[in-house]
């Protein structure tokens, strides 16, 4: 398979949210030669971060369908699941990347139900049609921002919309992992929280990031 057509066949990339994870992304998605479509429920918001993205970027209107067929969700996770359902119908068919962290309010637990993770939960609530992918959720915003070639990490269950999403994230100078089926993001998410602990805690800094040394 051609990592050049597959990437030529995503046009626009739409992200529901606009602040800093989604203003992080949305420049790496940019500086990749893709269109941006933002998306929020303040449309004055998302026209700030089109109009601060130019390159052509565009802003859609919220539970309508989104342009691309790559949407990104970047919104706090207590908020995602109502998000997707404000949606319904409207994200069959799409490849929703969830980068939420569903991390309790004092940071020292998750907030998801035993034996499950933000991103199953999230797919309980898309349509059918749609594929949940987790990924960018071990990674810092402003990090993310800086550039540089980072690792970022996968879990879904269709082997399609990964590896459409792979292609998409390696389009933007990272490097992804493929860490296995859905179920996984129970362990994404996990890492996430053990980020922001390492932040706090072990390196005295969020200036971090998690690579993999392939020997």
């Amino acid at each position: 398979m051609s990592t050049i057509s597959t990437i030529s066949t995503i046009s626009t990339i739409s992200i529901i949210g606009s602040g800093g994870m989604a203003a992080a992304i949305a420049g790496r998605t940019v500086k990749a030669g893709h269109t941006v479509e933002v998306i929020s429920r303040d449309p004055a918001k998302a026209q700030a971060l089109a109009d601060q993205l130019a390159a052509g970027a565009t802003t859609g209107t919220y539970g309508a369908a989104p342009a691309g067929d790559i949407v990104i969700l970047a919104v706090p996770y207590s908020s995602a699941a109502s998000v997707v359902a404000d949606y319904g119908n409207a994200l069959d068919g799409k490849v929703i990347i969830d980068i939420t962290n569903p991390i309790s309010s004092d940071f020292t637990g998750l907030v998801t139900p035993d034996g499950s993770s933000g991103a199953q939960e999230i797919a309980k609530t898309a349509p059918a049609g749609a594929h949940v992918v987790k990924a960018f959720n071990t990674l810092f915003g402003h990090v993310l921002a800086r550039g540089g070639r980072l690792d970022a990490f996968i879990a879904a269950d269709d082997p399609q919309a990964k590896a459409r999403v792979s292609t998409f994230i390696a389009s933007l100078g990272l490097r992804p992992f493929d860490v296995g089926g859905l179920h996984m993001a129970q362990a994404l998410e996990a890492l996430g929280l053990m980020m922001i602990g390492l932040a706090k805690n072990g390196t005295g800094t969020w200036d971090i990031a998690l690579n993999i040394d392939i020997g």
